[in-house]
């Protein structure tokens, strides 16, 4: 990681830039998977599938005896820590449920607005080089809770052609039925036009590596719905002097591990913290089973030594992290002065981890600065928010003239004409 002391804050910005790629190039090589996928459906699905996957399917169709296979092979002990975590995510989501509420904005004018859920979403869950099961729970549940009507589930297939029996154990477990054996930008593509055998959905959820984001956000250009543009996984760890530097390399790891691309920031009040943390990185990245993943992510990550607090509430915003653990002694005080951010986690025996597995809240959240003006997905996102009005006559006597007068200043007379005539008709 390199390390940047007290460094001057017009720098900031490029100091905490994100890892960056080729976008045209990208850009073009996804949207001709997508235009053929478009033409040629399923046929296309399956040459890409062979082509990224190395792999060849008769059907991309989760079968029930896969289902029922991959369920029989998953663990008790994982059963039951997923039925845990599930249980968590349900409390907090259904949490997020709002009342209909019926304003009477005036006499006669009731006004009121109500939450109905997206028939038809697509959720994408990450299985190529660690397969996400947990991203299920994150999608499923809010989609089950929101009352979504069809809810199609696309992940990659292993070289044996099967899915990681936890995704499906975990699909089965929230409800999710029709299951694909459909990775990357095909199963974008497939979710996004509809193909022979794959539905298309108004919606599309998950997080994936640089060409999936790509994919959804080429394909929201056509019309269709994403919940945000989440890209390569990042977290920014701040630490003081009482913080544990076993805790804060642990953390910096759990998101470098996810993958080259990813990145993660530490932000230190002294270089007598930065120094025990590098030990302990040294320590703990070499027994990692994703050891290369993670030394390349450290490769493209920065360290950041500043003592004033108000510098770093002004860095943390400034980099609006996917992910901020606040590993400091007044953590609570910093928190509350975050603006940009997509989940805090908040004192020493807080970590990252638990946000993505097990506490409740939802870890699909927005990255590369997106926080400024994203939220991480919700029970909103697998909504619609519709607007009602019911006027009784004396309503429409009470607000009849505010409208016409106003639409005739506007020189909209045909709207006008839509309330005098019925106030006429009284």
């Amino acid at each position: 990681m390199k390390i940047y002391n007290n460094p001057n804050r017009k720098d900031w910005s490029k100091i905490l830039a994100r890892p960056t790629f080729e976008s045209k190039a990208l850009e073009e090589k996804v949207t001709g998977i997508l235009k053929d996928i478009k033409t040629f459906g399923d046929i296309a699905v399956k040459r890409f599938t062979t082509q990224f996957d190395q792999v060849t399917l008769g059907t991309s169709k989760v079968t029930i005896e896969e289902m029922e296979e991959a369920i029989a092979n998953v663990s008790a002990e994982l059963k039951a820590a997923i039925q845990q975590a599930k249980s968590n995510i349900e409390a907090f989501h259904l949490a997020q449920k709002e009342p209909v509420q019926i304003v009477e904005t005036m006499p006669g004018v009731k006004c009121w607005r109500k939450s109905v859920g997206i028939d038809k979403v697509g959720l994408y869950i990450p299985g190529g080089t660690a397969p996400l099961f947990s991203t299920i729970l994150m999608l499923g549940i809010p989609a089950k809770i929101a009352g979504c009507q069809e809810v199609v589930l696309c992940t990659p297939p292993g070289k044996n052609g099967k899915v990681n029996p936890a995704i499906l154990f975990t699909a089965h477990l929230v409800g999710v039925t029709k299951i694909f054996k459909i990775g990357g930008v095909q199963a974008i593509g497939a979710m996004a036009y509809g193909t022979e055998t794959v539905p298309k959905v108004y919606k599309i959820f998950g997080p994936g590596n640089q060409y999936v984001t790509a994919a959804k956000q080429v394909v929201q250009r056509d019309g269709l719905a994403i919940d945000m543009p989440a890209g390569p996984s990042e977290v920014m760890v701040v630490a003081d002097s009482s913080a544990n530097p076993a805790f804060v390399a642990a953390d910096l790891l759990s998101q470098a591990e996810h993958g080259a691309d990813s990145q993660v920031v530490l932000v230190a009040t002294n270089k007598t913290v930065v120094d025990a943390v590098q030990k302990e990185l040294a320590i703990q990245l070499a027994p990692l089973p994703r050891r290369e993943f993670a030394a390349k992510a450290l490769e493209n990550s920065c360290t950041i030594i500043n003592d004033n607090v108000f510098d770093v509430v002004d860095i943390i915003n400034e980099y609006a992290p996917e992910h901020l653990i606040l590993s400091i002694e007044a953590a609570a005080g910093v928190a509350n002065d975050i603006t940009n951010a997509g989940s805090v986690f908040i004192g020493h025996y807080s970590p990252e981890s638990v946000g993505d597995y097990a506490s409740g809240t939802n870890h699909t959240l927005p990255t590369n600065g997106f926080a400024r003006a994203y939220s991480g997905v919700s029970l909103d996102s697998f909504c619609k928010k519709i607007t009602f009005q019911e006027l009784s006559k004396e309503g429409l006597k009470n607000i009849g003239k505010t409208v016409e007068l106003m639409a005739e200043a506007e020189e909209l007379m045909a709207h006008a004409r839509a309330v005098s005539i019925r106030l006429a008709s009284l």
